[in-house]
């Protein structure tokens, strides 16, 4: 059986090349343990172990077992690197404090827990030399390391932080479904090399993903009524598909030139009828659909026009004309 750990520190949000070891971890093993690697009380943020595991619950990513936290197991580690002392090749394994370093709790944990294969990205290969002698040093078996690519930013470094859609939290505030982020990291895989992150494809994936869900699970996600999901559907992103929401069901007062007024008055004789017919209709005759539009929802662009008809009870679709002139 094949045993891995996925091992975030609690720094926040999920960054999506470490959001791409987990799901590289997850797809290659048969057991995954998550393991939250809180050694390092300066770089803990507060909070940000939940919000790590949000963005794994967002990500519907599972595991085995866990949270287990490596600050928990302080004793467990110093007991086994005691025979090794502070020192091992020249490198500290415990702290002035008395607190074990990342290289002992991280060898000690993967031996107690049965790791055999080690996920991580090209950026961790520096320690796997010093890594396999500790297993080696501790009489344990050495696991199996695997090391992908990096994401990379514009600029040909390391994808940072603060670049635009760089962490899960970001992606989700931004309206992208869940499953379009999951998708791109599993295309992704197991990338021998490091890879320029690719934004667009993530929001072409985002635009497949809102097509995929049933009406049911659209509305539910935008918290809108199920009568809108014909309406949603040419949503981008999930912002987007709350935006049409809100032109239909709050729409903004406007009021129409005097030109727009043979559209408005044949739209009341055809209205009742099927909604494609009416706007296929009204487009036939050279009708001013942009001025139905500003009646119906008070904005310029959005949702296709036949959709807002159809979601519309008549009375209130000409209370809204009648409004609008």
């Amino acid at each position: 059986m094949r045993r891995t750990r996925f091992a975030p520190s609690p720094t926040g949000s999920l960054h999506v090349g470490n959001a791409l070891s987990a799901v590289a971890a997850r797809s290659l093993a048969d057991w995954l343990l998550l393991r939250i690697d809180d050694t390092d009380p300066a770089r803990n943020v507060s909070g940000g172990e939940e919000e790590l595991l949000r963005d794994l619950e967002w990500l519907g990513l599972e595991w085995d077992e866990g949270p287990v936290r490596q600050s928990e197991r302080r004793e467990r580690q110093l007991e086994a690197g005691a025979p090794l002392g502070e020192r091992f090749d020249g490198v500290t394994l415990v702290r002035e404090d008395g607190s074990p370093t990342y290289h002992l709790a991280s060898v000690v944990d993967d031996i107690d827990f049965g790791i055999t294969h080690i996920v991580r990205g090209n950026d961790h290969r520096p320690n796997e030399e010093l890594h396999r002698r500790l297993f080696e040093a501790l009489g344990a078996t050495q696991p199996e390391f695997v090391h992908h690519g990096l994401i990379l930013g514009e600029d040909g470094k390391k994808l940072s932080k603060r670049a635009e859609g760089a962490t899960v939290a970001q992606l989700r505030e931004a309206g992208i479904p869940a499953e379009a982020v999951r998708a791109y990291l599993e295309e992704l895989g197991i990338p021998r090399h490091d890879v320029h992150y690719d934004l667009p494809r993530i929001r072409r994936l985002a635009t497949d993903a809102i097509g995929a869900l049933s009406d049911e699970e659209l509305t539910a996600r935008v918290g809108a009524p199920l009568k809108l999901a014909p309406a949603l559907r040419g949503a981008r992103d999930l912002n987007e598909a709350r935006e049409f929401a809100s032109q239909i069901l709050e729409p903004e007062p406007v009021t129409l030139p005097e030109d727009a007024r043979p559209t408005i008055e044949r739209f009341k004789e055809l209205a009742g009828g099927e909604p494609h017919e009416t706007i296929r209709e009204l487009k036939a005759v050279g009708g001013n659909l942009r001025a139905l539009r500003l009646a119906l929802t008070g904005r310029e662009r959005g949702p296709e026009l036949w959709t807002v008809v159809a979601a519309l009870p008549r009375e209130e679709a000409l209370r809204r004309i009648d409004a609008a002139l």
